[in-house]
Order: structure tokens, then C-alpha cells, then sequence
């Protein structure tokens, strides 16, 4: 019966070498390339690789050409057209001048626009230029051919709607809030990263440290089942005792895998906060933490937590950045439910050049006065000269019979504004919740830290004194065993505490709003 059970024995034994291999190489990585990786460079990949952040960086250059865009209303816009028209039209009075019974024209004409909205006040400009080579048959034109040409400056000005909140003044300074907008966004996506990778490489740090601790204890049970095993050949030790440390190493075997599976789900967690994309080489690689569990413990008060939070948190930020925007929306809608009255004024110079008509001057002894007399140069003179001009100025006044839209704007901003402010008395609650539990969080893991600390002591003295037993004969082999596994699993309770503190603390850091600061990371968006 003895060699039987020695037969089973060895088979056990060799399924548990076997799997000490498959976690050397899975769980360890020493067939795989091998990772070392600090908690900052895991924090440099994720805020340099993460698509969150990517995504929040887009958002912000979108946000950056959408305000160019707007600012664009601003830049002149200018029109040049040019075109010839010849007419022939039949005469229908002795004083059509026409020859032959129609009048033919010939019409060469070029013309020149800018127009652009002025830099403050609303108001808008359009300044036209026109020239002309105009030539007929008709026997009472006075210069043929002859080159008029005319420049006009014409502007209009807002006296009451539209001067003090003009809608593209508006459109940009609501552009420039939402472009602040998306940089918050993406130092809050940061600062979120930048906790989900603290934890996540905390998680890592346990899941291979208990791995470690529970390939010991597969270690300590095999070689307790070789032991018993040699005795119970030998007729010293019960078959019964066999089994129940054949038992215990087949559960240490099974805990084992289910650590090692730990590893890889920790790995993957972190790998998926940090790699660049899913073709990364480092999804084959194993990660190995060079940072370690430590008792790191916070000086800040409570009442500092909550004052640093109130000046911080980016949800306040945002909040802020609301009210602006609605602050001048209520301006622009009340502006718009005044009336619409507009200083419209304009200047116009006209020039004139030509050759005098030949056919004419028996007709009309007047002669044509000189300065009106040469090409197209002369009719410039003439413009520049200012000889002929027009002026006008005046007031255009829209009186709507009802403004009920522009009413109904103006409320509805109002009501958004209180609304806003709700949300953020709401915020600052909430906050101050968040601020409170994550502090009693790192109090309470810090006390679950000292506490596991103890008892790790506490079993460490108990399984010393237990092996001076066992020396001197008082104890047996089986007894240390439960006395190291006792210990292991008081040690992976301390780890467990010293990794909830350190997420405490990152959490802590978030309720803060002092996550970028405490981790000195600056955020670009663009």
C-alpha cells in the first residue's frame, strides 16, 4: 500500500513542478521579455499614450480652430469684378442722338470692394471703387470716349442694439470660453489617468508579491508532502496525514494559479492605461514594478483637503466657466431687446475724363472745360481732386411690433443662471463628500496598515518560537507548516493594507484636485 501511495506521491509531485514552470514563465516572465517599469514612467506613457487624453487633446484643437474661425468675421473681405457690354438700340425721338436710326454703346467696365465690420462698436464699412471706358455714337454725348470713374465709402454704426454686445463679439468670446472648456477637460481626463494608473500599478505590485508569497507556500507544502510521504514508507507517519497534506498542497497549487491569473488580469489593466495601441510590443512583454509598498502617511489636515479641493477641483472650474458664458449671453439678449437704430452715412467722390465730340460742337458753341478733357489719367485727377462729391448721413430705425423672442432669450439665460448656480452649490456638496470619505479612507487604511502590521509581527515571534519547538523536539513539522501559512497569509494581509493605503492616498490626491501638482505633471492641450 506504501508503494502505491509513493506512486500517486511522485505524480503529485511532478504535476506541481510542472506548474512551478508554468508560473515561473508566466507569472515571473523568464522566458518573456522582461518590463521594469516605475510608477512615474507608467504615469509618462499613460498621460503620452492614452486615447482619453488623445481624444481631450482633439477636442481642444477643434475648440482653437473653431475660435480662429470665428475671429474671421473681422478679416476684410474683398470683390473685384470686371466685364464689357455692348448695346444697340433703336432710336424712338429726334433727341436720342442716335445715326442711322440706333443708338450703339460700348461698355468697359472694372470694379473693386472691400467691406469688413469695425474692431469695436459693431459697426461695419464698405468702401467701392468703379471704373468705366464708355463710348457711342450718340451725336449730343459731350466727351467720347469718355472714363467716369467713382469711389464711395459708406458706414454703419449701432447707436443702441448691437453696439455694446454685437452677436460677433459675443460668438467670440463664447468661443474663448469653450476653448477653455477643453482644456479643463483634458487635465481632468489627466488627472483621472494619472489615479487609474496609481492604482492599477498598486494592484500590479500586490498581485506579484502575493504571487511570490504563494509560490513559497507551494514550495513549503511540497516539500512537507515529500516528508510525510518518506515517513508514512516508513511506517512512522499515518496514510490519513499524507492526504490531508496532499490536500493542502493541491489547494496552495490551485490558489497559485489563481494568483498567477491575478498577474496577467493586473498586467492588462495597466497595459491598457499605458501602451500606445494594440499592435504595442509590450502586450507580450511582462511588467516587473520597480517601486515598492511602502508606509507613506499624509500631513494634510482635513480642513486643508477641503480648502485645497474648494480652489481646485476642476468641476468648479468648469462651473465657472459656465457662468461666464452665461453672464454674456445675458448681456448679448438684453441687448437685443432694445431697438435696432443705425448711423448710416456715406461719402462719394465722382471723376471724369474724355475726348471732346466732335459732332457736337456746332451744335453746342459751350465748350468742354479742359480739366474734363484727356484719358482715363485725367478723369483719376479729377476723383482725387475731389471736385464732384456726394454726402450723406442719416438714422435707420427698426421698431418691432413685439420682441417676444429676444424676451424669451433674455429668460431662458436667466433662469440657465440660476440654474447654474445650483449646479455649483451642488458641486461644492459633493465635493465636500468626496473630500471627507477619501480622507476617512486614508485614515482608516492607515490604521488597517498598523494593525496588519502587528499581527504579521505577532506570527512571525509565533512561528519562530515554533521552529525552536520543533529543534527541541516539542512540535512537529505539520504544526510549522500552519505556522507559515498562518504567517504568508498575515503578510499578504499587510500588502493588501499597504496597497489600499497608497490607493487611498491616490484617490485622496483626486478629492484634492491635486493629482497633476502632487505628481508634477503639466498639461498641455494643444
Amino acid at each position: 500500500m506504501c508503494n502505491r501511495y509513493a506512486s500517486k506521491t511522485a505524480l503529485v509531485a511532478t504535476a506541481v513542478l510542472f506548474y512551478l514552470c508554468i508560473v515561473e514563465r508566466t507569472g515571473f516572465g523568464q522566458k518573456r521579455d522582461e518590463v521594469r517599469i516605475s510608477l512615474r514612467q507608467a504615469i509618462e506613457m499613460a498621460l503620452a499614450n492614452h486615447k482619453d487624453i488623445e481624444l481631450a487633446r482633439q477636442n481642444a484643437r477643434l475648440a482653437d480652430w473653431d475660435l480662429k474661425s470665428v475671429i474671421s468675421q473681422y478679416e476684410p473681405r474683398s470683390t473685384f469684378n470686371s466685364f464689357y457690354e455692348h448695346t444697340q438700340l433703336p432710336i424712338n425721338s429726334f433727341l436720342s442722338g442716335g445715326v442711322n436710326g440706333s443708338v450703339i454703346q460700348s461698355d468697359l467696365m472694372a470694379g473693386y470692394r472691400l467691406e469688413g465690420l469695425a474692431g469695436r462698436g459693431g459697426g461695419s464699412y464698405q468702401v467701392d471703387f468703379s471704373s468705366r471706358r464708355f463710348t457711342t455714337n450718340n451725336i449730343f454725348a459731350a466727351l467720347n470716349p469718355q472714363y467716369p470713374s467713382d469711389l464711395s465709402v459708406r458706414f454703419t454704426q449701432p447707436l443702441s442694439r448691437g453696439r455694446l454686445v454685437p452677436t460677433r463679439l459675443k460668438d467670440i468670446e463664447i468661443a474663448k470660453k469653450n476653448l477653455q472648456l477643453t482644456d479643463t477637460e483634458v487635465r481632468k481626463i489627466a488627472t483621472e489617468t494619472i489615479i487609474n494608473v496609481k492604482r492599477a500599478y498598486w494592484d500590479l505590485v500586490f498581485a506579484r508579491n502575493r504571487m511570490t508569497i504563494q509560490g513559497e507556500i507551494v514550495r513549503d507544502t511540497r516539500a512537507q508532502l515529500e516528508l510525510n510521504t518518506r515517513r508514512a514508507t516508513t511506517g512512522s507517519l499515518a496514510v490519513s496525514d499524507v492526504y490531508r497534506t496532499e490536500a493542502r498542497t493541491a489547494e496552495s497549487e490551485q490558489s497559485a494559479y489563481q494568483t498567477a491569473e491575478a498577474v496577467t488580469r493586473a498586467e492588462n489593466t495597466l497595459k491598457n492605461l499605458i501602451v500606445e495601441s494594440a499592435a504595442s510590443d509590450l502586450w507580450e512583454a511582462s511588467l516587473v514594478p520597480t517601486d515598492v509598498l511602502d508606509s507613506a502617511e499624509t500631513s494634510v489636515t482635513l480642513q486643508q483637503a477641503l480648502t485645497a479641493a474648494l480652489d481646485n477641483r476642476l468641476e468648479l472650474q468648469e462651473s465657472d466657466i459656465a457662468r461666464e458664458i452665461n453672464a454674456i449671453e445675458q448681456r448679448y439678449f438684453q441687448d437685443q431687446t432694445r431697438s435696432q437704430v443705425d448711423l448710416v452715412s456715406s461719402y462719394g467722390l465722382a471723376g471724369l475724363g474724355g475726348s471732346p465730340n466732335s459732332l457736337i460742337r456746332s451744335l453746342a458753341p459751350t465748350a468742354v472745360p479742359g480739366f474734363l478733357e484727356g484719358a482715363y489719367g485725367q478723369s483719376l485727377v479729377n476723383l482725387l481732386d475731389n471736385r464732384f462729391n456726394s454726402f450723406r448721413v442719416g438714422v435707420q430705425i427698426t421698431l418691432p411690433l413685439h420682441n417676444h423672442e429676444a424676451e424669451a432669450k433674455l429668460g431662458r439665460a436667466l433662469v440657465q443662471s440660476e440654474r447654474v448656480s445650483t449646479q455649483r452649490e451642488k458641486f461644492k456638496q459633493l465635493i465636500q463628500v468626496d473630500v471627507r470619505n477619501a480622507y476617512q479612507a486614508v485614515s482608516i487604511a492607515a490604521s488597517q496598515q498598523q494593525a496588519a502590521a502587528v499581527v504579521r509581527l505577532a506570527l512571525e515571534k509565533q512561528h519562530a518560537s515554533e521552529e525552536r519547538r520543533l529543534n527541541v523536539g516539542y512540535s512537529t513539522n505539520d504544526v510549522v507548516l500552519e505556522r507559515q501559512i498562518g504567517l504568508a497569509a498575515a503578510r499578504l494581509s499587510e500588502m493588501r493594507a499597504q496597497t489600499e493605503h497608497q490607493k487611498a492616498l491616490a484617490d485622496l490626491e483626486r478629492a484634492m484636485g491635486a493629482a497633476l501638482e502632487a505628481n508634477r505633471v503639466v498639461i498641455r492641450s494643444r
